[in-house]
């Protein structure tokens, strides 16, 4: 185990002399890691990650118990001493490796966010640059370039003319809201007319009811 975890180490130590300086090399290894970083490889290295880091915590544990049975009885014989020392060494080699994978990742990280930014740097200037040198582009360029504005020009009166019949249809949709909130009103208030109709005829033909009863009594008294 120990034997394992320096070697672990010294590999993790010259990825990392590697990514330092600039050596055809260091692609390389960015490809690898470029690679690793993608499909089931961030799962595999959080599965290896989770691993060590258990084994440590139990190290960490064994550690915690020798000492209390140092404690308890007072003095400590060499096995456990032994075993103290051991337990110590692992754990320290494994929080080594943790640690180098994090810089072995974050220098990954930085690197290419630095060939990323060189490479828009790159591409401003010669942006900048292109008219200042007379760099004059392929004719398919130019004369991509020289349609651009008609194109442009175009695509703007198709945008003017979509706006104004939508403001058209807007208006006639505005106009036909209020005519139907004119034409409702009309309902409404027509509505309100037939219920006082209604009413009136209702009081009427009561108190016709009412007349032909008294009538019809005094008759029969």
């Amino acid at each position: 185990m120990i034997n394992l975890l320096f070697l672990v180490i010294f590999l993790e130590m010259a990825l990392i002399m590697v990514l330092l300086f600039k050596t055809p090399l260091r692609k390389l290894v960015i490809l690898g890691l470029d690679r690793l970083k993608r499909g089931r490889g961030p799962l595999m290295v959080k599965s290896v990650a989770g691993t060590i880091i258990v084994v440590l915590l139990s190290n960490v544990y064994s550690m915690m118990k020798i000492r209390k049975r140092e404690i308890e009885n007072g003095a400590a014989n060499p096995t456990d001493q032994v075993l103290m020392a051991q337990r110590l060494l692992e754990a320290t080699l494994m929080g080594i490796v943790i640690f180098l994978v994090f810089m072995i990742d974050r220098l990954h990280h930085y690197i290419r966010e630095l060939r990323m930014r060189r490479k828009t740097m790159e591409a401003i200037k010669k942006q900048i640059r292109g008219p200042e040198d007379g760099i004059i582009g392929s004719p398919e360029e130019m004369k991509a370039l020289e349609e651009e504005p008609g194109k442009l020009r175009a695509e703007l009166k198709r945008l003017e003319f979509e706006l104004v019949s939508k403001t058209k249809d807007v208006k006639v949709a505005e106009a036909n809201a209020v005519a139907l909130r004119k034409q409702s009103e009309g309902f409404l208030l027509e509505y309100d007319r037939l219920l006082e109709e209604n009413q009136n005829l209702r009081n009427e033909l009561h108190s016709s009811d009412r007349r032909l009863s008294h009538s019809g009594g005094k008759k029969n008294i």
